[in-house]
């Protein structure tokens, strides 16, 4: 398999209509369900990275224990997000348990990083997702929905939620911008002048230095 650990994940190939699963999910619920439906192919030396749809698209599974025991998954997330072969989407556990910890997740995840987050209650609900995942993967991967942020007249209200995290951005002002912009990746690599028009100067500044602030922390 095509891997340079020197500089992070890298590409994997995957054969069409396969997902190429870490060795530590071998024999969990997550596998299991999966089995019969999609076809796995289980490989050691993966890590980060958890499952990987295609040669360039993979997924890392925050479970409930990694978000109660603390912040440690975040190594995870940035070396896949520092990694330019990958593109990342993140699955995590919410439940009753770990919902006080979701809030943290999803401003790292969606807001600091850009990247797609995904919460599920359970390794069966989680199945479901990555199956659909693959299925529109294999169909047309440039107009999968959970890759590809669509520009919608009311945006997804998490993601509003995480817009307004924003300082200087409150609800009127993130619905704009999501209108403009409808994914964080896409705001966070917006220039003041195609800000301007939205929001105004001072808020367009605010805005762009606040990602530009958080781009030097995962350069």
């Amino acid at each position: 398999m095509e891997r340079n650990p020197e500089h992070g994940p890298g590409p994997v190939h995957v054969p069409f209509g396969h997902i190429v699963a870490n060795e530590k999910w071998r024999g969990s619920q997550l596998a299991q369900d999966m089995q019969g439906k999609i076809k796995l192919v289980f490989e050691d030396g993966l890590a980060p990275v958890d499952f990987y749809l295609s040669t360039r698209c993979c997924i890392l599974y925050i479970k409930e224990a990694d978000l109660v025991a603390g912040n440690s998954y975040r190594k995870r997330l940035v070396r896949v997000r520092n990694s330019s072969n990958l593109q990342g989407i993140v699955i995590v556990e919410k439940t009753q348990m770990s919902e006080q910890y979701f809030p943290a997740i999803q401003k790292f995840t969606v807001l600091d990083l850009g990247m797609v987050l995904l919460p599920v209650a359970n390794q069966v609900e989680a199945s479901c997702l990555i199956i659909q995942l693959v299925l529109e993967q294999a169909k047309e991967p440039n107009k999968n929905p959970f890759l590809r942020k669509k520009q919608a007249l009311t945006p997804e209200p998490s993601l509003l939620r995480t817009v307004q995290q924003i300082p200087g951005v409150g609800k009127v002002k993130a619905s704009l911008l999501l209108q403009k912009f409808p994914s964080i990746q896409q705001l966070s690599n917006a220039a003041v002048p195609e800000l301007e028009p939205v929001v105004g100067h001072a808020a367009a500044q605010q805005i762009h230095a606040f990602f530009t602030r958080r781009g030097q922390l995962f350069s």
